[in-house]
């Protein structure tokens, strides 16, 4: 009888409990406020439901699919408030604020913890800011779009929580905080590695002059057939690559000093393989070096120096496990006994798990080393390698929309202020097209939301030498700035230039400080009525006299300055017809820069900041902000023929 009850009283409750909400509509949340406030949710077929918020009521009734959406009016900031959903069942979401909402979205440099930042523990110490909340969108991919988040949560800014909010996004919040004193909602939606075209709807593609025949050959199918087809594309295309099946057979060999691998395929180290013919590979991959040490050296205690890996390793010297990580931006540091070292060939073997992303050994060729005393055995250059796995999960960038079908979509109709992007490592390969690709996402977003061209501010790449480019050979990450700074021509989007925050042998720089202030920047300027200096200079135009070429300006600020404390300017090159680019002399005349060099009698053409690492370029604005690289002609670029292509 008991259980008879219990079964009785189990289906009344689920019969009876038919509303739902969104992950996004749960306690601790935050509502944008002065604009109409969009609800939305499931329950029975053409069943009526109330919601009810500060002083308002509405009722809705829901379609004949069970689905419901209404619209509160806009609120004025302030809180908490309680939101209550009512039907058979009674859902009630508590701790709620109406304030400023901003999505976070892009690829590694947004996704970037607070724990890892520059001055990380000061700054987590001060995270106590009950008005800041932060909802993590679970990373998550799917073949068509999806109505719901896989997980998720919001959660308040403190010491307790701050650990994994986005760095960029809580700076960025902190300061808009400190100056409106209203609270503030960042979803951060975001995942390390993803190109453009993922984070873009089918829609957008299908409708574009100059994606629509690529989309027509992307399948529509559910996300278990996509991983099966591409995990079989993957696997054949890497054993064609390597000349030998994936497989894990014989692997109890690959870390001794007697495996044979002149037969292995070779990669470039260090560096990912995502940039090399492994390409946009997950899985496992065994890389080895072979060495050839002294008796002397042998004896030696060593230090073994393996930059970075992506995701995780197991190293070994001559069979013998060295040490071991699982975190992917952390410098392998590993001890090496003398004992384990030996006259003659040495092997390095190192076991590399790839999850998702870049993957493989990375980082400054600097850090990639033997220390044998104070003896420098470097290791960069050819490594030995042998796929053994390739995961049958699909990548993020196998196919276009998965991250907008799983990541996006179901945010989709929430009221928000506006975007911060940061994103375009993924892309640099194919940096002209993103100059298409790059718009196309935003216009796609503003279409799906139909909430106007609300703002969408971006951060351009900073520095990273990651090809060597420069004017002579080219670059893809000049080229790829270039493209983010003619996206400005866009409405209401912005643009904050990190040129003097990067770092040369990081793509990941640990400055987000700074990043974050100047997109608040933007938007206390251009939304929140505070204005001031939010841009460095950008290029204007040009005029050539004699063997020198003029530079105005817009956005001077105060006027032109440079951190030079002798007032010298670097970073300017200068070309005739021949194409050939010159370091060139620039100074600063009347808010103009005047370039000029001896090589270069009859001048065409100036490039400022033409390079991958654009480290040393100095020209700002007297408010500190610094100028967007540039070039004035418009020669065609290395990346001019490079498209995008889906995986097979």
């Amino acid at each position: 009888m008991k259980k008879f009850v219990f079964l009785f009283l189990v289906c009344s409750i689920f019969a009876n409990a038919n509303v739902r909400m969104p992950l996004l509509f749960s306690d601790g949340m935050v509502l944008q406020r002065n604009k109409p406030i969009p609800v939305w949710g499931w329950a029975a077929a053409n069943e009526k439901i109330a919601v009810h918020f500060n002083k308002q009521t509405k009722i809705i009734t829901a379609d004949a699919t069970g689905k419901w959406i209404l619209r509160l009016d806009s609120e004025k900031a302030g809180g908490p408030f309680e939101l209550t959903i009512t039907s058979k069942n009674k859902i009630v979401i508590k701790d709620v604020l109406v304030g400023e909402v901003w999505i976070c979205s892009g690829q590694s440099n947004m996704e970037f913890q607070m724990y890892k930042t520059m001055n990380a523990k000061v700054e987590m110490d001060d995270s106590d800011y009950p008005m800041i909340r932060h909802f993590g969108v679970a990373q998550d991919l799917s073949g068509t779009p999806k109505e719901d988040l896989k997980q998720g949560k919001w959660v308040v800014a403190n010491k307790e929580n701050i650990k994994d909010f986005t760095a960029v996004g809580f700076f960025f919040a902190k300061k808009i905080y400190a100056e409106l004193k209203v609270p503030i909602g960042i979803i951060n939606t975001s995942w390390g590695g993803t190109c453009v075209e993922t984070w873009t709807s089918r829609q957008a593609f299908e409708k574009s002059d100059d994606f629509k025949a690529m989309i027509a050959d992307v399948p529509t199918i559910d996300i278990d057939s996509l991983s099966k087809s591409y995990a079989k594309a993957m696997r054949e295309r890497v054993e064609k690559i390597q000349d030998s099946k994936v497989s894990a057979d014989g692997e109890n060999t690959f870390k001794t000093l007697e495996c044979n691998d002149s037969n292995w395929g070779e990669l470039n180290v260090p560096g990912l393989w995502e940039n090399q013919p492994l390409g946009d590979l997950d899985g496992v991959v065994w890389m080895r070096k072979t060495i050839t040490l002294s008796a002397e050296d042998a004896k030696k205690e060593a230090i073994l120096y393996l930059s970075k890996i992506d995701d995780e390793d197991i190293t070994y010297v001559n069979g013998i496990e060295v040490g071991s990580n699982t975190i992917w931006e952390t410098k392998r540091v590993y001890s090496v006994p003398a004992t384990i070292l030996k006259e003659g060939v040495n092997v390095i073997a190192v076991r590399v798990v790839d999850n998702s992303g870049g993957g493989g050994i990375y980082g400054d060729a600097a850090d990639l080393k033997l220390t044998l005393g104070n003896k420098i055995l470097p290791l960069e250059g050819k490594w030995k390698y042998k796929v053994i796995v390739v995961k049958t999960a699909l990548s993020p960038n196998s196919y276009p929309s998965l991250l907008y079908n799983a990541m996006v979509n179901p945010l989709i109709p929430y009221a928000f202020q506006g975007v911060l992007w940061y994103q375009g490592e993924a892309n640099v390969w194919r940096a002209k097209e993103y100059k298409t690709a790059f718009p196309l996402l935003i216009n796609d977003w503003r279409t799906q939301w139909n909430q106007g061209n609300f703002p969408f501010y971006f951060v351009q790449l900073s520095t990273f030498n990651e090809f060597n480019g420069n004017s002579k050979v080219g670059s893809r990450w000049a080229e790829l700035r270039e493209t983010q700074t003619q996206t400005l021509q866009l409405p209401n989007t912005g643009m904050a230039v990190t040129t003097d925050i990067g770092n040369a042998k990081d793509i990941h720089p640990t400055n987000k400080q700074d990043v974050g202030l100047r997109l608040a920047v933007i938007a206390l300027n251009n939304n929140y009525g505070k204005k001031r200096v939010y841009s460095g200079p950008t290029y204007k135009s040009q005029e050539v006299k004699g063997d020198q070429i003029i530079l105005t300006f817009d956005n001077l600020g105060s006027g032109l300055s440079t951190s030079d404390q002798n007032g010298i300017l670097k970073g300017f090159e200068i070309a005739g017809a021949d194409k050939v680019f010159y370091t060139a002399k620039a100074i600063i005349k009347n808010n103009k820069v005047i370039v000029y060099s001896q090589m270069v009698q009859n001048p065409i053409a100036v490039h400022y900041g033409w390079a991958d690492d654009d480290t040393e370029i100095n020209l700002f604005n007297k408010e500190k902000f610094p100028a967007s690289p540039f070039r004035t002609d418009d020669w065609e670029m290395i990346t001019a023929n490079e498209k995008y292509k889906v995986s097979k």
